[in-house]
């Protein structure tokens, strides 16, 4: 997992908070995740762009969907659908029946990319399980699934 650079060093997480731990490793594993991608692909997708494609993957959602469940803002979200059309990953359609609705859906492109993204992302955690073991990335996993309540 090295080759990307580390922001902290493990002595300083030792001194981080809970919401500051989640913060550095999530920035973390997404900077080993986009580097390991742009390593093997020729289309640059941004973590916004995954993130989109993401919420879109075998669905056909309207676009006011996705900018009221992606926490991104309007304006940047259309931005993102507008570069991901671009690069032939989205589609998008007029919805039947509403003129100014539109609805979005990843290409065969964009479904390919997503499906090798998706192992990558399996490769990673594969790593971090053998260095933490598997148990405890289920237990995260687990943990982080739970309800919070906040």
């Amino acid at each position: 997992m090295m080759g990307v650079n580390h922001l902290i060093s493990n002595s300083e997480l030792q001194n981080l908070d809970l919401i500051d731990l989640i913060s550095e490793r999530h920035s973390l594993v997404r900077r080993i995740s986009e580097k390991a991608w742009n390593d093997k692909s020729e289309i640059y997708i941004s973590n916004s762009e995954w993130y989109i494609m993401a919420r879109i993957y075998k669905k056909r959602p309207t676009i006011s969907y996705v900018t009221k469940n992606v926490n991104i803002s309007r304006q940047a979200i259309h931005k993102f659908i507008k570069n991901l059309s671009a690069k032939g990953l989205v589609e998008v359609h007029n919805v039947e029946n509403n003129k100014k609705e539109k609805c979005i859906q990843l290409t065969a492109l964009g479904e390919e990319c997503y499906e090798k993204n998706e192992a990558l992302k399996a490769q990673l955690e594969n790593k971090i399980a053998e260095k933490i073991g598997t148990e405890q990335v289920n237990m995260l996993k687990n943990l982080l699934k739970l309800e919070w309540d906040i």
